[in-house]
């Protein structure tokens, strides 16, 4: 984060030992209206928040004016309590009966910011989030570009230039790695009890399922991230792909089962085929398909730097929350966390 900073070359006003950033000092910094941030907060407030945006009020507030009350007249209108007429007064009123519009008297700078009762700043993780969500933005895009080029060569330095297997420094791919052999087994056996067809299925319908959830058979995937005949796809993939996969898996083979006792027969390949299609078409499967898709082409996108061409649609901007997974201090290697669980492990074994 200090790297980005550094780079970008902002300043704002240190806060509670954070530095941080008023609505028009971002607004200013990425070339739109205070409106179109406001915009962004009120869609995407929870985010936000997340990330350290918040509104001072009481003394909070006071202090802050204090400090830098020089700095932030640019943000008063923003203030949605604000009173900035002064009531007119009677003598004053009848002073311009002449010209039929009553007289108001603005406040100065100094009284409109003693009347401020809110103010919303940003640190600067937030300040980056709202660059990520920015899409009306050339700077924003700038910004993001730079950001990126910066995580891949602190990402080289970490991972000893190779990001093949960032994948695995997911906490929750361990977990999701330990399943998937039980949940393959699954899909495997049912291939073998109820279609009607030789040896070649296995891998045939593997590439069904991986192109119903992410348009790629095993071949292309291999290209796509350069693999070595040794290595496996599955150990590449993130932790929320394997289970959407051993979830198409095992849903599969249940219908198979179904469908075999239904017609006291093995299916054939074009009976399979047509279960298949339906089975991905239900409707309930298309934000969970949606949202692998986003993760992968993302991800691999922005840490990998490849592109998965079918799925070239669904890139965004990598979020906070993958950065702290992936590259932060909760993300650790494979073995690592195998290390950190092995008491688990010997416990399973010794079942």
């Amino acid at each position: 984060m200090q790297n980005i900073q550094d780079f970008l070359g902002i300043s704002g006003m240190i806060y509670d030992n954070e530095i941080r950033f008023t609505t028009a000092q971002i607004a200013d910094f990425y070339g739109v209206s205070t409106k179109t941030i406001k915009r962004y907060l009120d869609s995407s407030e929870e985010e936000l928040s997340h990330n350290g945006y918040c509104v001072l009020k009481g003394v909070k507030l006071k202090e802050f004016k204090t400090l830098f009350g020089y700095l932030i007249y640019a943000d008063i209108e923003e203030d949605p309590d604000r009173d900035i007429d002064v009531p007119i007064r009677k003598e004053e009123e009848k002073s311009d009966m002449d010209t039929g519009v009553p007289t108001r008297k603005e406040l100065t700078d100094k009284q409109k910011l003693n009347k401020l009762s809110r103010l919303s700043i940003f640190n600067f993780r937030a300040f980056l989030n709202i660059g990520m969500l920015l899409t009306e933005s050339e700077k924003a895009k700038s910004v993001r570009s730079s950001i990126l080029d910066i995580v891949l060569d602190s990402l080289d330095k970490k991972l000893g230039g190779s990001t093949k297997f960032i994948n695995q420094r997911d906490e929750d791919y361990l977990i999701a790695m330990l399943r998937e052999p039980e949940y393959r087994k699954e899909f495997t056996s049912a291939l073998s009890r109820y279609l009607d067809m030789g040896n070649a299925k296995y891998s045939f319908y593997t590439d069904a399922i991986y192109e119903a959830i992410f348009h790629e058979n095993a071949t292309e995937y291999r290209q796509v991230l350069k693999l070595e005949d040794s290595e496996n796809p599955r150990e590449t993939m993130y932790s929320e792909i394997l289970k959407l996969i051993a979830s198409f898996e095992i849903g599969i083979a249940d219908a198979m089962k179904l469908k075999y006792d239904e017609l006291g027969r093995q299916l054939t390949p074009v009976e399979l085929n047509k279960l298949i299609k339906t089975f991905s078409e239900q409707r309930f499967w298309i934000p969970q398909l949606e949202d692998a898709r986003i993760k992968m082409a993302t991800r691999d996108y922005g840490f990998r730097e490849v592109v998965h061409h079918r799925l070239e649609k669904y890139i965004q901007s990598i979020s906070p929350n993958d950065y702290q997974k992936f590259l932060g201090e909760q993300s650790k290697t494979l073995q690592e966390r195998i290390d950190d669980n092995i008491e688990i492990f010997k416990r399973l074994k010794d079942r």
